[in-house]
């Protein structure tokens, strides 16, 4: 396995390498998303710490944001068994040469999920939060089912109510920005969920501020064939969220907003608590009869945690959530982060240049 430091290579050095024609093109597209702006890490699943997947990095930086497995029902419920890195079977190939299987666990009590945890992110290029700051998240996978999380910061919290029972380690919400795949805005769409708070939004118990595309990625029950690229651009200066789907947000709009199972919420807010400028709504007698959800209005910085304590881990395949729910299961290929708005342009380049799998090891 590569270290970080040995990444970052150059283009020129790859010419005359002599590597092998897969080790190259790996190296080649990790040297495309580091000369992005903003470059802040990127989850490979071929970089390791030890037995743990590691981050590429900006060669200056000083954080450690290799990933630790976690079973968040044993963490903060009590119950089940803790998760090991034996709970991600490699796929044996990728965007980057590798990819993890998110199972559809079927033990009640075994919700496995890959985590940095607050204490080694905090203040880090990946906590993206509070005045003028702006955030680009992709993640490259393969959906087998699901609607829910793929990465982010993003921690729903354990103080909900719901059928899985009181947890014995009690937590508010903590999010900031997530992608998911879909939820019920848009099952199985890319989807970029946002919180100013790290709560509720609307009146709800849940956060409701979402962007979502109208293209769903198309469930496969085997691992074959390209990757799906998702991605997420919140532009703090342009007050606004996008979903990608590979390379592609087409704007989207929702009619009769009240009547929908997730928008109704946003819809209720109007035009009160929510209210965007005319080029995100349509009105017509006084009445809200749609709203544009792609890209999506969010006039508001994302939540700082007040403190380390105070403020989620940053998740990949699972988040901390109170429903306890089997969530999104397929394969990821990789997740990358920026601190900063990528352009539409930028996101198709990566977009194309990435979804090809590498094949460098067999799977274990």
């Amino acid at each position: 396995m590569l270290c970080r430091t040995s990444l970052r290579i150059s283009l020129l050095l790859l010419a005359v390498s002599g590597l092998p024609a897969q080790e190259a093109e790996r190296r080649r597209r990790i040297e495309l998303v580091s000369k992005l702006p903003g470059f802040a890490s990127l989850w490979d699943f071929v970089a390791k710490k030890g037995d743990h997947f590691d981050a590429i990095q900006p060669r200056a930086s000083k954080f450690d944001f290799h990933l630790e497995p976690l079973n968040p029902v044993r963490e903060f419920w009590g119950e089940g068994r803790a998760a090991t890195m034996d709970d991600f079977p490699l796929l044996g190939r990728g965007p980057f040469g590798q990819a993890i299987r998110i199972r559809p666990e079927t033990d009640a009590t075994f919700r496995p999920t890959l985590i940095v945890p607050r204490a080694r992110l905090h203040d880090s290029p990946i906590d993206v939060k509070g005045p003028g700051k702006s955030v680009t998240l992709v993640a490259w996978i393969i959906r087998e089912s699901g609607n829910h999380a793929i990465a982010g910061i993003w921690h729903e919290g354990t103080d909900l109510k719901e059928r899985a029972g009181e947890a014995k380690r009690v937590e508010p919400g903590m999010r900031q920005y997530a992608l998911f795949t879909g939820l019920a805005a848009n099952n199985g769409a890319s989807a970029a969920h946002v919180s100013e708070n790290g709560g509720a939004s609307f009146g709800d118990k849940y956060a409701r501020n979402l962007s979502v595309t109208k293209q769903v990625i198309a469930p496969r029950s085997e691992p074959n064939g390209d990757f799906d690229v998702i991605a997420m651009v919140f532009d703090n200066k342009k007050n606004t969220v996008t979903s990608y789907l590979n390379g592609v947000a087409d704007e989207f709009w929702i009619d009769n907003p009240l009547e929908h199972p997730f928008f109704q919420w946003p819809a209720k807010a109007w035009p009160r608590e929510y209210n965007p400028p005319k080029s995100f709504v349509r009105v017509d007698g006084g009445k809200l009869r749609a709203l544009k959800v792609n890209p999506y209005y969010f006039p508001h910085d994302l939540y700082t945690p007040p403190s380390i304590e105070r403020g989620g881990p940053f998740t990949i395949s699972r988040v901390i959530h109170s429903s306890r729910a089997v969530g999104s299961t397929g394969w990821i290929g990789g997740v990358a982060v920026f601190a900063r708005p990528l352009s539409s342009a930028q996101i198709r380049r990566l977009t194309e240049s990435s979804r090809s799998p590498i094949i460098l090891n067999a799977a274990r």
